[in-house]
């Protein structure tokens, strides 16, 4: 399928994110069993749902999507169901929550809390680590992909190419280190009972309505400074980070596999306000100065084994501009990306 030039409404954007290309199409025809999805109502779980849903039909699969959340949101859940996913509602932290739930072959865990971490950290360590243990010995004998986020690296200087996934660890502040914590008890379960589980550390997803190029583009937009502090960011199309996802149930394995999601060019925030700005007509307004080092990934092993990516930054950066202008819907959840302290 052609990329459009551009992007008008919600329903386009979420056929391009939900159409699946003929390689994840294969990896689906391939996986056995139905598939379950923990925290399917959040930032990529619909997406994630339905894309899963239309590569299974479009295999020829009876595999199953089954869609897990809280549903704070009931247009979500009606969408997921209209899209022949069957749905259900729990709080996934309810002692009782985890034994009611059906059996799955395969487990894509996206439950996790990163804003509001600040001031309600038991929150986020029951969340971030308690659930995963908790997933952990209930899917024991189903394959588990538990995503998990960049910020378990340290701050690494720009002109190293980020860190790939052999680099050591080095968490800035709790909500990172609860990150690390979910990762060490899906890795602990994996080794006790021979779990297969794909552990994705994944780095600043783009979708029209969230990203840190809308963070960007919006600011410019609206004359507010752009802060330079982290200076440089990695950033993947929503669709292509879903689409390895599922792809990565393929590389389950004890101990854990480990798969750095994102982009792999070096972006300077600098350059994005500056593209932002030409396309606007608009000068932004810089502050402050870049750092020697930044929240970085390298994704070489993904790009290997996974294939390219299908949607280039220029074109990333055209789409959103775009929603800009036309005032599209977001999902109001700033990433924060120009965090530096671990502090969200």
């Amino acid at each position: 399928m052609a990329l459009p030039a551009r992007i008008d409404t919600e329903d386009q954007l979420e056929d391009l994110l939900t159409t699946p290309k003929p390689a994840l199409v294969q990896a689906m025809s391939e996986l056995q069993g139905d598939l379950i999805i923990l925290g399917a109502g959040g930032k990529i779980g619909p997406t994630m749902a339905r894309l899963a849903r239309r590569a299974f039909d479009e295999a020829g699969s009876k595999s199953g999507v089954i869609g897990v959340a809280r549903f704070s949101n009931p247009r979500i859940r009606e969408q997921l169901q209209a899209a022949g996913i069957k749905t259900i509602t729990a709080d996934l932290l309810t002692p009782e929550s985890l034994g009611r739930l059906p059996h799955a072959g395969n487990v894509i865990h996206l439950a996790a809390r990163k804003f509001g971490s600040t001031g309600n950290e038991p929150l986020t360590w029951a969340t971030n680590v308690y659930l995963p243990a908790r997933v952990a010995e209930r899917y024991r004998h189903a394959r588990i992909v538990a995503l998990s986020t960049g910020n378990v690296y340290p701050l690494t200087a720009v002109d190293s190419g980020g860190p790939t996934e052999d680099h050591p660890t080095g968490p800035i502040g709790e909500y990172a280190q609860s990150c690390l914590g979910r990762e060490r008890l899906f890795a602990y379960f994996s080794r006790l009972y021979g779990t297969p589980v794909s552990l994705i550390r994944l780095n600043y997803a783009i979708d029209l309505r969230y990203g840190v190029l809308l963070d960007i583009a919006t600011r410019v937009y609206a004359g507010e400074p752009i802060d330079l502090s982290m200076g440089y960011v990695n950033v993947i199309w929503q669709g292509d980070a879903n689409a390895a996802i599922l792809k990565s149930l393929a590389h389950c394995a004890s101990p854990p596999f480990i798969l750095n999601l994102t982009g792999p060019e070096l972006l300077s925030v600098r350059q994005l306000a500056m593209d932002f700005g030409r396309l606007f007509g608009k000068e932004p307004i810089l502050q402050g100065r870049e750092e020697p080092n930044a929240l970085l990934s390298n994704p070489s092993r993904c790009v290997r084994l996974l294939g390219p990516l299908t949607v280039s930054v220029r074109q990333m950066i055209h789409w959103v501009a775009h929603w800009v202008r036309i005032r599209g819907p977001t999902l109001d959840k700033p990433t924060h990306y120009q965090t530096r302290d671990g502090r969200f």
